[in-house]
């Protein structure tokens, strides 16, 4: 069964970082290209950044360009987002996602707020 449980989201004040991670289980996590999405209250979601199977390329969408980073630990099945300069409009439920698979975990909270 594929499994991506996704921790580290939380409340913190803009300008402020957070790392997230997923842990990754049920299918060869380094066989797979992973990617990050959001979800802001009422509001669709949001394709946010994609990494290849080794990590070696990395892709973002303009709105987080330069200020989160996508990276993964294949020996741990583990996928990241370091999430810096956040703002308000960041605040959203954040969820890491096996495209190929179609699998996307249960996402963790992060709120960008004074």
């Amino acid at each position: 069964e594929v499994q991506l449980v996704e921790s580290g989201g939380g409340l913190v004040q803009p300008g402020g970082s957070l790392r997230l991670s997923c842990a990754a289980s049920g299918f060869i996590f380094s066989n797979y290209t992973m990617s990050w999405v959001r979800q802001a209250p009422g509001k669709g979601l949001e394709w946010l950044s994609l990494i290849n199977r080794d990590g070696s390329s990395t892709v973002y969408t303009d709105s987080v360009k330069g200020r989160f980073t996508i990276s993964r630990d294949n020996a741990k099945n583990t996928l990241y987002l370091q999430l810096d300069s956040l703002k308000p409009e960041d605040t959203a439920v954040y969820y890491c996602t096996n495209p190929a698979l179609g699998s996307r975990g249960q996402g963790t909270q992060v709120t960008v707020s004074s």
